[in-house]
């Protein structure tokens, strides 16, 4: 007998850890079901198996495989055991197949595999590349006998999320593109053309505008101590990732974001998207709604909204309605409680948190759009403010020279 650790999700949606004495990985993930818990993981506790881990830990280090990889290992399992291959020969052909970086993840899967460890139980050895919402997939599809749709609405919903994601990020890069080209412009200004007239005003002896004084005095300070300033900023940005690690500031910091005046509403509907698609994924291959909530709080990714999750799935533990707790919150839209509700009393929850998700995801792309038209012009004119106020300081300085000297 060998002494395995074990990570599982409770009836009530709560996390187990332990010890179990057992043969093999397979015993202790088949008690941890009969017991009605979710496993996660389960591995060895001997420090000899710990060693052997990290011998199958991914080549990329210990952050795991990239989303696109995991995406794209998922999506080409589940066509191969759609189209009838088993789960062994297909790992083995993607073993042949797959990039360097993925290879050797693969290579443990097949090798775990074909030990005698469930798929899911394979995929828990590496929790960098797959997440415990991945894992509850794959065993309820293993349970259900249908591991290979499974794994399809698995890649279907990994597609989703990485095109959300990419719709925000793409829409936001040209606005930061603008900022950062404005405050190279400026400096470029300050440091490099205004010091070329300042001998000028320097041997003249005018008296120059406060403007003029006040753009070489901030000339002067960004070429003396703009290496100081620079070194400042990235040691509070650094300052600043080490606080949102404590949970009270980060609360504080995701509250902020969810009511910010122009980003608030996009937030929301990110969140909103992102909760009902992993839920209702969750509960239509089977994952029942304790466990399914327990996920979805490791998948929202701020803390506001995962403690309004963790709030509405006590008050399911206990029988009552998922969406009063969501509503209480106001993190959520309305549209996200009204389907919701709808769900649960026709008995098709599932279904109505995927019809939100759709409906979400539509109204982040379409709130995208409306923030980057509003954020690029804001970016352009800014800019043309910012250099045209120094241009208009300089002709200023100057015509003042040439009054002087006409006088």
């Amino acid at each position: 007998m060998t002494m395995f650790r074990y990570i599982a999700i409770g009836t009530g949606g709560e996390r187990l850890a332990g010890l179990m004495d057992a043969a093999t990985e397979a015993e202790v993930i088949a008690r941890l079901q009969r017991q009605g818990t979710m496993p996660v993981r389960a591995e060895p506790a001997d420090k000899a198996s710990r060693w052997a881990g990290l011998l199958h830990m991914d080549v990329g280090g210990r952050r795991g495989l990239r989303k696109q990889d995991v995406a794209d290992l998922i999506r080409e399992l589940a066509t191969m055991l759609s189209a009838g291959q088993d789960l062994d020969r297909a790992l083995r052909y993607m073993q042949e197949t797959a990039a360097p970086r993925v290879r050797p993840t693969v290579t443990g899967l097949r090798d775990a595999v074909r030990d005698g460890s469930p798929l899911s139980t394979s995929m828990a050895r590496y929790p960098g590349s797959f997440p415990p919402m991945h894992i509850g997939l794959v065993r309820a599809g293993e349970a259900g006998g249908n591991l290979g749709p499974t794994l399809a609405r698995l890649a279907d919903l990994l597609d989703r999320q990485r095109a959300l994601h990419a719709t925000v990020t793409s829409a936001l890069i040209y606005p930061a593109v603008l900022l950062v080209a404005m405050i190279g412009a400026v400096t470029l200004l300050l440091t490099e053309v205004l010091p070329q007239f300042v001998p000028m005003f320097e041997q003249s002896g005018a008296a120059l505008p406060a403007s003029t004084r006040f753009l070489i005095a901030a000339g002067n300070f960004v070429r003396a101590d703009g290496l100081i300033m620079l070194v400042a900023v990235l040691a509070l940005v650094l300052l600043a990732r080490g606080a949102l690690r404590r949970d009270s500031i980060r609360l504080v910091v995701d509250r902020l974001l969810l009511n910010a005046p122009l980003t608030g509403g996009l937030t929301k509907e990110v969140l909103a998207a992102r909760f009902t698609r992993v839920l209702g994924t969750l509960l239509q291959n089977g994952v029942a709604l304790i466990p399914a909530l327990a996920i979805v709080c490791d998948a929202m990714g701020n803390r506001a909204a995962r403690i309004a999750v963790e709030r509405a799935s006590l008050t399911a533990r206990g029988g009552g309605s998922l969406t009063p707790a969501l509503e209480a919150a106001k993190i959520f839209p309305s549209r996200t409680i009204h389907l919701l509700r709808l769900g649960e009393e026709t008995a098709q929850l599932a279904a109505m948190a995927l019809r939100a998700a759709d409906i979400h995801e539509e109204k982040t792309r379409l709130a995208t759009q409306r923030l980057t038209s509003l954020l690029v012009p804001a970016m352009t004119i800014l800019m043309g403010v910012a250099v045209g106020g120094i241009v208009a300081s300089l002709m200023t300085a100057m015509l003042s020279l040439n009054e002087l000297a006409s006088g």
